[in-house]
Order: structure tokens, then C-alpha cells, then sequence
């Protein structure tokens, strides 16, 4: 069944049908976790879903997904160029509090990579 399943989402044009197929599955899907991340980042042309799948996967739990987020992270960077979407990892990744914490969090390739993008001359 899941090989079905994934060969429906290898037709998805942008990663909705996928990110929709994990927030419908979420914990019943685990198994085939990695080929539904790879999935979205191969066909999210603008990092809209990557962004969306990863605050979604963080809400759920962060810790249990936290090699998943941060493939997420890395595509959505990669992928939005226009800085549509990957601002709001910000707060949603890091806490409402980033902004404060903006010395504590560049540890964090990531952190530092949207933030930098997002407030040029912020560091």
C-alpha cells in the first residue's frame, strides 16, 4: 500500500498533495517519512510547502522529526528566493523570542542562514 501511495505523490506538482497526505496521516506514516520529505522537496518549486511541512512537523513534535525539519529548513532556504515563506520559521522554529536570542540562535546553521536573509545587515 505504501509503494501506491507513493506513486500517487510522485504526480504531486508542488507539495500539496503530500504535505496534505502527512497532516491526514501524521503518525500512521513514519515508515515512509523520508520518501514523503524527499518528495516535497523535489517537486516544492518555491519552498512554500517545505516551510509549511516543517512548522507542521515541529507543532507536532520536534524532536521525533527533527531530521526531517531540518531537511525541510535547508530546501525551504534553497528554494525561497524571494523570502515568501521562510521568514515564518522564524518564530515558529525558534520562538517568538528569536529576535531577542538572535546571538544564542546563530549557533544554528539554519537560524543563521534565514536570518541573515531575511535581515541583511541584522548581523
Amino acid at each position: 500500500m505504501d509503494e501506491d501511495i507513493l506513486k500517487k505523490l510522485k504526480k504531486d506538482e508542488d507539495g500539496l498533495s503530500t504535505y496534505e497526505y502527512i497532516a491526514n496521516n501524521i503518525g500512521n506514516c513514519d515508515d515512509i517519512m523520508p520518501q514523503l520529505i524527499a518528495n516535497i522537496i523535489n517537486v516544492d518549486r518555491n519552498g512554500q510547502f517545505a516551510v509549511s511541512t516543517a512548522r507542521y512537523l515541529n507543532a507536532i513534535d520536534k524532536d521525533r522529526y527533527a531530521s526531517e525539519i531540518d531537511s525541510l529548513i535547508k530546501a525551504a532556504i534553497e528554494k525561497d528566493r524571494e523570502r515568501n515563506y521562510i521568514p515564518d520559521l522564524l518564530g515558529s522554529i525558534w520562538g517568538a523570542d528569536y529576535a531577542e536570542r538572535v546571538d544564542e540562535l546563530n549557533a544554528d546553521d539554519n537560524f543563521r542562514r534565514i536570518y541573515k536573509r531575511v535581515y541583511p545587515v541584522g548581523i
